[in-house]
């Protein structure tokens, strides 16, 4: 049976290995894509020429392996979101190995094991909870903030399962004592001493520039009026120049978030300038999974790529500490602050400030994008120029799994995230899809029968809400919604054999 473009996480395991605390795991090698959908793999390039030049230099990837790297991450961030649905609060996080396309899922105890494996992931074995640890790490956030100075940042590590915590030379032994009066135990911290000194990123202008009086900073990502953009750019109020526009939102330190309404004649696109003579086309906000590659745009240094290293992760700048930030391997210099963060055609966050440079490599940390829309309710301005809202339509349920994204009338999407899944055995298929109010979206279920993809069931009766049910055999599947008529969110359930 020869196998669609996108490539799930498959069950032969590889020689390599990866070593956890005591815990040892076997690594699972994804299948090759087959030759007749190299066009669609090569579509993905075309529209983001300099992201694939970037993840090339920054990452060493062949141009293949790069096209490869972003279709295994999209896979593997729905895998991550239908197993912390699975295990709620035994979830212990997942991770991708960046050189090995190999998704690994942390699990405290069998039924995780087994939840994992089921999924496709490889299981290593921890000892706290995701939720365990961003408790600790919350605790900290009130027990650490004070003191800028000694402690540049902390944040989860899901990796170690540990919450790592960067203290200057000579420093751990007085850390320690604070962090063991909070409460949090001393077998879920680790301790890095660092030289790291965060700054904000504001300097000169990054990404597409704009001015606040006489300092310049980056467009994150264009919302429905306007744009977003990190907080320590400009207060409340503060008026900006090219494009012209007034703060309507800011908090910093805390958080590091903006939003600019932009004046009327500035029209905001659904794109990020590449520095390669494009733009990215960006068409949601999908988070990606912890050692995912991506890439940030700013004017000072252009494209740069690195990997996630961590969520939630708490930073102490000279002005205060910000909490709930992305950390990353991606390099930015003074000017690249506000500016993009992507994951493939996905955005991830705003440049919120970091250590080191482009010479020599450096952290960078981000503020989240999906929660500058959530505070401000804001929408997402994506490629075909319409809108991604912060909470899509919710009207499917009792679903395994869900998805969400946004469509202008006529067009089409594929779920899972622009790819397909796997159905190891035969048995039943449940698909709904729920459109924005006076809309008319229909819903097919598709399977790859060698050569194409064939559509199995359908539902395309007039309204926003259809659903379907399919008995089928083992094989690959995808879920494809087209916008009949009217545009904006929807949200598509999905139950798999």
């Amino acid at each position: 049976m020869t196998r669609p473009l996108r490539r799930r996480l498959a069950a032969v395991t590889a020689a390599a290995t990866l070593l956890v605390g005591a815990a040892q795991a076997h690594a699972v090698a994804a299948t090759p894509a087959p030759e007749d959908q190299r066009a669609t793999v090569r579509a993905v390039t075309k529209t983001a020429p300099g992201l694939q030049r970037a993840l090339q230099r920054d990452l060493g990837l062949s141009a293949r392996d790069a096209q490869v790297r972003l279709a295994f991450q999209s896979d593997a961030a729905g895998v991550e979101a239908a197993l912390e649905r699975r295990l709620g609060d035994d979830f212990a996080g997942t991770w991708v190995d960046e050189s090995a396309n190999v998704l690994y899922a942390g699990v405290t105890d069998a039924a995780g094991a087994r939840a994992a494996r089921a999924e496709g992931a490889t299981v290593v074995d921890v000892d706290h909870t995701l939720a365990d640890l961003e408790s600790w790490r919350a605790t900290l956030d009130d027990a650490l903030a004070d003191d800028p100075a000694a402690l540049p940042g902390w944040y989860v590590d899901v990796t170690r399962n540990r919450v790592v915590v960067g203290v200057r030379d000579g420093g751990q032994a007085d850390v320690a004592a604070r962090v063991a009066a909070a409460g949090v135990p001393a077998d879920a911290v680790v301790y890095e001493e660092t030289t790291e000194a965060p700054r904000p990123l504001i300097d000169v202008v990054g990404g597409n520039a704009y001015t606040i009086g006489s300092s310049r900073c980056s467009v994150g990502f264009a919302v429905q009026g306007g744009f977003v953009t990190a907080g320590h750019c400009g207060s409340t109020g503060a008026r900006t120049s090219g494009p012209s526009g007034t703060f309507r939102g800011s908090s910093f330190p805390g958080n590091d978030y903006a939003w600019v309404q932009v004046d009327a004649g500035n029209t905001p696109v659904g794109a990020v300038n590449n520095y390669a003579g494009g733009r990215v086309a960006v068409a949601g906000a999908t988070q990606a999974p912890v050692g995912a590659s991506v890439c940030r745009s700013g004017s000072t240094t252009g494209w740069h790529c690195g990997t996630v290293q961590a969520y939630n992760a708490s930073v102490t700048y000279p002005q205060g500490t910000v909490t709930g930030l992305i950390r990353t391997t991606v390099c930015a210099e003074p000017g690249d602050s506000g500016g993009s963060l992507l994951a493939g055609n996905q955005a991830q966050g705003v440049t919120s400030g970091g250590s080191g440079n482009c010479r020599s490599g450096g952290t960078t940390y981000f503020q989240p994008v999906g929660e500058i829309l959530s505070a401000y309710g804001l929408t997402l301005v994506t490629s075909d120029g319409g809108g991604q809202d912060p909470e899509p339509p919710t009207g499917c349920s009792g679903y395994a799994r869900t998805y969400s994204g946004s469509l202008s009338a006529g067009g089409t999407a594929v779920q899972p995230n622009g790819s397909y899944y796997t159905a190891g055995s035969a048995g039943t298929h449940r698909a709904c899809v729920t459109g924005p109010s006076g809309s008319d979206y229909d819903l097919y279920l598709q399977r790859w029968n060698g050569a194409s993809w064939a559509t199995v069931a359908q539902s395309t009766s007039p309204g926003a809400n259809e659903s379907v049910t399919y008995s089928g055999s083992a094989g690959y599947y995808r879920v494809v919604v087209h916008a009949y008529s009217g545009s904006g969110a929807y949200s598509v359930g999905l139950t798999t054999p």
